[in-house]
């Protein structure tokens, strides 16, 4: 069985393009970042998270690393949270944790629980001493995410089986 999402990997931060793409090219850069899960991006769905105010405006209608990183951030979440709690996630991190740091923990969560899921093995259990409240919002969050990119991989792989 072909499971394309079995070998996923997010780009880091300091991978993203920060050179300026325009809106065209930034939905073509995260279509092929995650065109293993088969999640599409389209240009509306980026004007709107600007529009809404969940990434900044473009500069000179270019979209940064920043602004790539949280649109990355809010296609895959959005799969499993409403818009608002969404912002609360942002607003946390904001708060929280730069946001390389926090995009890249994101990935290397999402990462783990994928392999997790792919492997068949059971998730070591949270223990939540000592472990902050975002860091538990984010560890459920991305096990939810993982959960959906698996689920759906594995239908869409039961699809286009002989």
């Amino acid at each position: 069985m072909n499971l394309p999402a079995r070998d996923f990997r997010m780009p880091r931060y300091d991978e993203l393009p920060n050179v300026g793409l325009y809106l065209e090219q930034t939905v073509k850069y995260i279509n092929e970042c995650l065109s293993p899960l088969n999640i599409p991006v389209t240009s509306s769905m980026i004007s709107n998270y600007v529009k809404k105010g969940y990434i900044d405006r473009p500069l000179k209608k270019q979209y940064y690393a920043d602004q790539i990183a949280y649109a990355i951030f809010l296609v895959l979440v959005k799969q499993v949270l409403a818009m608002d709690h969404i912002a609360s996630l942002i607003d946390m991190q904001k708060k929280s944790y730069p946001l390389p740091i926090a995009y890249n923990y994101f990935c290397m969560e999402l990462e783990k629980k994928l392999i997790i899921l792919f492997e068949d093995r059971d998730e070591s259990p949270l223990h939540t001493d000592g472990v902050s409240f975002e860091k538990k919002v984010l560890y459920r969050v991305t096990s939810a995410v993982a959960q959906v990119i698996y689920l759906n991989d594995l239908f869409l792989a039961s699809d286009t089986a002989p």
